[in-house]
């Protein structure tokens, strides 16, 4: 198994060198690729250090500026593919996805060709979440579910580890939501390609530095994302 974890960042300078110590010293032989977008706090450079210190284990891809998360993690699975992965892991950088899980997600990716750190899963939860940051997430999660037929108990999860031939099986350019809402149509298609999806019980934290990137706009993006989707699989199925 040759795991990588993607690790997209916009200033999160107070978090970076903690998540990447606490990755590299997992019981894994784990690396490390940061998409950076040009961070004015020195998140990129931060990273870039300890690629100089570990050049094996740690690659920072540096856009030019904000461009979104989702267009990240796209930049990041062109850049594991290329280099060889077989486990492609991706997360946020807030410790709001706990590194110690990551063993347990591999361990679970030997059966399962998608496995999600899950909140709604027995085990599985929240810490330190306000009231409506939790009706906001469960709220998401169960209006894309129904509208979508999505199986996973928790299909908003950023927290995910995917086997190689899931990415190669996914026309990723077709991908055309960004932010959050990129998670949905993600497995959106790994669910209709067949591929199995395994959950792994994780407590989710709010994060304890820097400032949240969740807007009223990135709610309203995924809300159409699925609105499209939920289309589309309408057309399909009147088509047959």
């Amino acid at each position: 198994m040759k795991p990588v974890v993607i690790v997209p960042t916009y200033n999160e300078r107070d978090n970076i060198d903690i998540l990447l110590d606490d990755l590299l010293s997992l019981p894994v032989e784990l690396s490390v690729i940061n998409v950076d977008d040009n961070s004015p706090d020195g998140t990129g450079e931060a990273a870039d250090a300890w690629a100089t210190r570990h050049p094996n284990r740690v690659q920072v891809v540096h856009r030019v500026g904000k461009l979104g998360l989702g267009t990240a993690y796209l930049a990041g699975f062109k850049r594991a593919l290329e280099a060889g992965f077989d486990r492609i892991l991706t997360m946020d950088a807030d410790f709001s996805h706990h590194p110690r899980y990551i063993p347990s997600m591999l361990n679970l990716s030997r059966e399962c060709e998608l496995v999600i750190g899950s909140r709604y899963v027995p085990g599985g939860g929240t810490l330190n979440c306000t009231a409506k940051r939790k009706a906001l997430s469960r709220g998401a999660n169960t209006f894309a579910k129904v509208m979508l037929g999505l199986r996973a108990k928790d299909c908003t999860a950023g927290f995910r580890c995917y086997q190689r031939e899931v990415l190669q099986a996914i026309e990723l350019d077709r991908i055309r939501s960004n932010g959050y809402s990129f998670l949905i149509e993600m497995i959106f298609y790994v669910q209709r390609c067949g591929f199995s999806i395994g959950e792994v019980p994780i407590i989710f934290e709010d994060r304890r530095r820097g400032t949240s990137k969740i807007s009223q706009t990135e709610v309203f993006r995924a809300l159409q994302t699925v609105q499209r989707l939920s289309l589309r699989r309408l057309q399909e199925k009147f088509a047959r």
